[in-house]
């Protein structure tokens, strides 16, 4: 087996539950530190600029920096531009995509978009859903940060980016292009950040319909960790299987 000397680690299910860390998430980072290896958390939920969900991983004592964290958005305003620089974005999102977007160069506006980027906000508004669709059908690009349908509230799952792009589309009658996981352009993107290959990094996962497809189509080997979405007996329903299945990561040993 290839010796994994990188790794692309998802947060919710790996290293934090909700607003919790997972018991043994900090040594686990600690031990790649030690050993010299590279790593980046990534993670589908686009709201957030990587300084702010570094602050909030900090917060609950889990040790990460900014420049670890690789997110969606992220991958959404590198996709954009590499197919056209210096364009233009009608956005639907939070911070963490605007920010991503505009420090591409890209120029926020809804007069004359390339492109109609969809990502997950709390306050989802009809009137600015139904200019998306005006853009879209008026010939915007449609790009969506993930397909998620359902995302975690205090008060119970909320409507996510993937139930408000099923929206968008059954009315403009255009499919968005997706770029978070499962796509394994997101991948692609976070190894381009980290400047690794896939040959030799490792994706770290907990649910098998996201993290563990994206790895396996982006070339890497996979683990699956039981301390999330996934569990034993749902590895059967996939025609693919991990390289490797444990409890969590406090028990992975490296190379």
């Amino acid at each position: 087996m290839t010796t994994r000397e990188n790794y692309l680690i998802d947060m919710d299910g790996v290293l934090i539950h909700g607003n919790m860390m997972i018991p043994g998430a900090n040594e686990f980072l600690d031990r790649l530190r030690q050993k010299g290896k590279k790593f980046l958390v990534t993670t589908n939920n686009p709201s957030y600029t990587p300084g702010d969900l570094a602050h909030r991983l900090q917060t609950i004592g889990l040790k990460i920096d900014a420049g670890q964290i690789f997110t969606s958005a992220m991958a959404a305003a590198n996709f954009i531009a590499s197919q056209k620089p210096n364009g233009k974005a009608y956005v639907l999102g939070e911070s963490g995509l605007t920010d991503a977007i505009h420090r591409k160069g890209y120029i926020l506006t809804d007069m004359d978009p390339d492109y109609v980027v969809l990502g997950e906000t709390e306050n989802y508004s009809l009137p600015r859903i139904t200019k998306a669709i005006q853009l879209i059908m008026e010939g915007a690009i449609f790009i969506a940060t993930n397909p998620d349908p359902t995302g975690p509230s205090e008060s119970g799952v909320v409507p996510a980016c993937g139930a408000m792009a099923a929206l968008i589309e059954k009315a403009s009658g255009k499919t968005p292009f997706f770029t978070g996981k499962p796509n394994p352009l997101m991948m692609r993107s976070a190894l381009n950040y980290l400047g690794v290959h896939s040959e030799n990094t490792t994706m770290i996962g907990d649910r098998m319909d996201t993290d563990v497809i994206a790895g396996i189509e982006a070339g890497m080997d996979t683990i699956l960790v039981l301390s999330g979405i996934s569990k034993v007996e749902d590895i059967g329903n996939y025609p693919y299987r991990p390289n490797t299945v444990i409890s969590s990561v406090a028990e992975l040993e490296l190379d």
